[in-house]
């Protein structure tokens, strides 16, 4: 009887008891020579069985493992904690090289920082740099950085002052000009300036979407630009970029300290968010959904947690109003090295302006503020049009709303388009004007004519505007919040030196009562707001910002 063909299998299997083996020959097993076939029906699979049951080491147990479906916790366990050690090692490594990187780079800014500081007589001289990418936006706070300078300058003439700025499409005598055409100040020695061309990173045009976290991280891109160019040796924010404060003091060595007119953010977004309240940074598809509104609260959380952090690496912190100190004090948690500085306003100058009222026809409201969102100014048009449609006015001779301000780029001049736009939809473009980037002369002309001078940005870290015009003598009526609540509008010896409204019903009541009193009533409220500001005078201002700053300079 002849053998029948043997069948391919993967395995060799072999018995240690047996004589007789079978051995692998291309890819079929064979008979031994003087064999019989029935060794041909002898099983494979205990042989194989017994094998994996002799060898019970890692293998056999992944294999078992595997076939059970998975590994046991103590398997998992195991695994990790044998790669506890070569991570700890690997970290350990890349910290140590992170450190000996960073090392090396401020070794390298101090060599530039020692070539910048030395003069051309040899001698060392202090480079004091304002980081303030808007410098030629004329607003409240570029008022800030231009009196800082000229009292810095009285204090320390040897010095070399530097301004970090981002308008690249003008000069540094065009820079001058206009602070001195919009603010009145001229400064007693050259200012260098650094032009940054990243500026665009601070944009929040660029980030539709988590804003605050691209503009923090943007300015820290925007900070390394500046600081690569000019290394001082003491450096100072002016215009509320903190996460560019451990930049500067751990790799530029450089001592820091940070004007703060608004802090990046606030409790009180966290509680816009938290109840889901529609804003100009909350938009309305997130307040509708839970879920989203959770996301947004948890990112603020985390976002106030690493904004606390690098606001608390500077070594002075001035804060422009009660409003703004008791955020910062919140966030930042800096106290025993945090003041109270009131920017600098030009009261002197409004001083000569009459306060009696002109004889014309008419009157006139004016708005003074940068065109942009959060500054609310549709609150202010709508306002103006719900008074125009009362009864009231129809008894009041013409009225005219002018709104001041500067734009700072294209988004702030669409801004415009837009509110006039607004203006037209309502039918009051007739009575309401606009006046972008004027100069100083223009302004006060404005603010003499003026009766009512309007504010209505929730918030306001503190309002310039609203103490220029309380100082012209026009009657204000400002936000019920923030800087002008707490620190502007209040009573002057007991009496009344202003009014403030919330909402747009408020503001168009508040104007028609304004408007309906005696000339003799509103004479009493405009000479109580003038004495009333006399503690925001560009003196005071020097005062205090040279007694803050004095240990950055020991």
């Amino acid at each position: 009887m002849g053998a029948e063909p043997v069948k391919p299998r993967r395995k060799l299997a072999h018995s240690l008891g047996d004589s007789i083996g079978w051995k692998a020959v291309g890819s079929y097993y064979q008979q031994p020579v003087g064999t019989h076939t029935w060794h041909r029906m002898l099983s494979q699979e205990p042989i194989e069985e017994r094998k994996s049951e002799a060898l019970p080491g890692f293998g056999g147990r992944r294999k078992m493992a595997a076939a059970e479906g998975g590994w046991c916790l103590c398997e998992l366990l195991r695994f990790f904690y044998s790669l506890f050690f070569p991570g700890l090692i690997v970290c350990g490594t890349l910290c140590v090289c992170l450190v000996i990187i960073l090392w090396g780079i401020r070794l390298l800014l101090q060599r530039k920082k020692k070539s910048a500081s030395t003069s051309k007589n040899g001698n060392n001289q202090m480079v004091i740099a304002f980081f303030h990418p808007y410098c030629n936006a004329g607003g409240g706070g570029e008022r800030v950085l231009w009196c800082a300078l000229r009292a810095l300058q009285k204090k320390y003439p040897e010095a070399i002052y530097v301004v970090y700025t981002g308008d690249i499409n003008v000069n540094g005598q065009q820079i001058l000009d206009g602070a001195f055409r919009r603010f009145n100040i001229r400064l007693m020695r050259p200012v260098k300036f650094v032009f940054l061309r990243k500026r665009y990173l601070v944009e929040d045009s660029l980030y539709p979407h988590f804003t605050l976290l691209g503009q923090s991280l943007g300015s820290v891109l925007l900070g390394w630009e500046a600081l690569t160019q000019c290394v001082p040796d003491v450096y100072i924010d002016s215009m509320g970029y903190a996460f560019t404060l451990p930049l500067f003091k751990y790799l530029g060595g450089c001592r820091v300290g940070s004007y703060v007119h608004y802090p990046t953010i606030s409790t009180d977004m966290l509680s816009v968010v938290k109840n889901q309240n529609t804003g100009f940074n909350n938009a309305a598809f997130i307040t509708r959904n839970r879920f989203l509104s959770k996301v947004k609260l948890i990112y603020y959380y985390l976002f106030a947690f690493v904004y606390g952090l690098v606001g608390s690496c500077s070594d002075v912190v001035m804060v422009n109003s009660s409003w703004t100190l008791n955020h910062i004090l919140s966030l930042w948690k800096v106290g025993n090295c945090t003041h109270i500085v009131y920017p600098p306003c030009d009261v002197q100058t409004f001083l000569d302006i009459p306060l009696h009222e002109k004889k014309t026809p008419g009157h006139l409201l004016v708005s003074i503020g940068q065109f942009r969102p959060e500054k609310n100014h549709p609150l202010q048009i709508t306002a103006f049009a719900k008074l125009l449609s009362k009864k009231e006015a129809e008894l009041l001779p013409s009225l005219k709303l002018v709104l001041i301000g500067g734009c700072r780029n294209q988004d702030d001049e669409l801004r415009v388009d837009q509110l006039r736009r607004l203006s037209e939809d309502l039918g009051v473009q007739e009575n309401v004007e606009f006046k972008i980037n004027i100069p100083f002369d223009e302004l006060k002309n404005y603010l003499s004519e003026a009766t009512i001078g309007l504010h209505t940005m929730w918030n306001e870290h503190f309002g310039i505007g609203v103490v220029e015009c309380m100082a012209a003598g026009t009657i204000i009526l400002a936000h019920n919040s923030g800087g002008p609540k707490l620190d502007i509008v209040i009573p002057h010896e007991g009496e009344r030196t202003g009014f403030l409204a919330e909402s747009e019903e408020g503001y168009a009541e508040t104007m028609a009562h304004i408007l309906s009193m005696s000339v003799e009533k509103r004479l009493q409220i405009r000479n109580n707001a003038r004495a009333s500001v006399s503690r925001f005078s560009d003196q005071e201002f020097e005062v205090t910002f040279l007694s803050s700053v004095e240990k950055l300079f020991k």
